[in-house]
């Protein structure tokens, strides 16, 4: 069976959705293909911060009812070291803006209805995904569902497909270049069943390594710790973590975290990696098919949300116009966003985190860095310009 549409997107992630979703509302058709199942990708829990820009563009879109009712709004934001808290004034320094802690789970829900809702057609369990001719005028998406081959034929393709996706490995090894960094340490992620230890996120460098505190709703915190990245959960009962928790976070004042019982454990890994070009023929690269950041500057979904605003911006231009001058441009004009994301996510990481060749010189480097961004307006700014969002162009 072969289907026709303008625009092919594999991926129901969050960039293939909005991706779609924003095409929509210009009139432009288009079909997303996904590998899971409806249920797999709106029960995959992930946590997501999400930055000003993010939250503004979706309520534009009107799929923001839910966000706007359970998102938690944070003006703010503290960083700890040194058995001293430090709260560094996100609004204030940046005009009135802020960033909403709402999982990223909760966003691929709202898009996938939204979709659903205005008649959009998603292929759930669409299973070896194959993309040809990207460098025709008719390039082509292969898949099998239900044990049937269907075929969707498109003038364009979203690789939305995320970072173990095929739709990157489709770009030529010969005009691909990939930048790689590997980090010696992963996060050790707990969902806990406490109220609020906090009403904004905590960031905390202590001599044991890195700790994160944030809220996911009323009744529950998501919370983190630096940790082996070969680490395995069963080695750590509920005691232990929590003993790890109060000694990472432990303030001068005696601050603790609400602690309860924990139903949710998992290691994450930690890596930076680019993509480039994030095109190739009519094939173009968004979200993680394209780049990952490390979770510590909360850039991840932000990132896959300007890359698809870009790209649809250059789509609805092509099938308006004719003209191919944005989507010409898409691959550099995201990447400029890409990069300086990668550069305050590599900033924060290695500002916050026990590297294992860190030396007493290094600690005390990074002391003063916390000093500095905590005491100076200017670099506290810098900070919260970045944590809020950078413009999408």
């Amino acid at each position: 069976m072969t289907l026709l549409t303008q625009v092919g997107i594999v991926g129901a992630g969050p960039a293939g959705l909005l991706l779609s979703h924003l095409l929509h509302l210009q009139g432009i058709e288009s079909i997303v293909i996904e590998a899971r199942t409806r249920d797999e990708i709106e029960g995959t829990i992930r946590a997501g911060v999400l930055e000003q820009g993010t939250v503004d563009l979706l309520t534009e879109l009107g799929v923001a009812d839910r966000l706007k009712r359970e998102g938690f709004v944070h003006h703010g934001i503290e960083l700890r070291f040194a058995g001293r808290r430090h709260r560094i004034d996100l609004s204030e320094l940046t005009g009135g803006k802020a960033i909403t802690v709402y999982a990223q789970h909760e966003v691929i829900r709202d898009l996938v209805q939204a979709r659903l809702a205005a008649n959009g057609m998603i292929v759930f369990n669409a299973n070896d995904a194959q993309i040809h001719d990207t460098e025709t005028d008719a390039p082509r998406i292969r898949y099998v569902t239900d044990g049937q081959s269907q075929e969707i034929v498109c003038q364009f393709i979203g690789g939305c497909d995320g970072f173990h996706g095929m739709c990157r490995e489709s770009i030529p090894e010969s005009v691909r270049r990939e930048y790689l960094r590997t980090y010696p340490f992963g996060w050790f992620g707990i969902l806990a069943e406490a109220p609020p230890s906090s009403h904004e996120l905590i960031y905390a460098l202590h001599e044991r390594g890195f700790a994160l505190v944030s809220t996911r709703s009323p009744t529950l915190q998501r919370l983190y710790f630096q940790c082996d990245p070969h680490d395995r959960v069963e080695r750590w009962s509920d005691d232990r973590i929590w003993t790890e928790f109060r000694s990472r976070l432990e303030t001068q004042d005696g601050w603790k975290p609400k602690e309860g019982v924990i139903s949710q454990k998992s290691v994450i890994a930690m890596r930076s990696f680019v993509c480039e070009p994030m095109q190739h023929g009519r094939l173009f690269l968004a979200g993680d098919a394209a780049h990952i950041v490390p979770p510590t500057g909360a850039k991840g979904l932000n990132l896959a949300v300007a890359d698809v605003r870009v790209l649809a911006q250059a789509f609805v231009e092509h099938f308006r116009t004719g003209s191919a001058e944005r989507l010409q441009r898409y691959s550099a004009t995201a990447l400029r966003r890409v990069w300086k994301a990668q550069r305050f996510s590599w900033w924060m990481t290695s500002m916050l985190h026990q590297f294992p060749d860190n030396n007493p010189y290094q600690r005390r480097v990074q002391l003063a860095e916390l000093d500095y961004v905590t005491s100076s307006r200017a670099a506290a700014t810098t900070l919260a310009e970045n944590y809020v969002g950078l413009p999408f162009e």
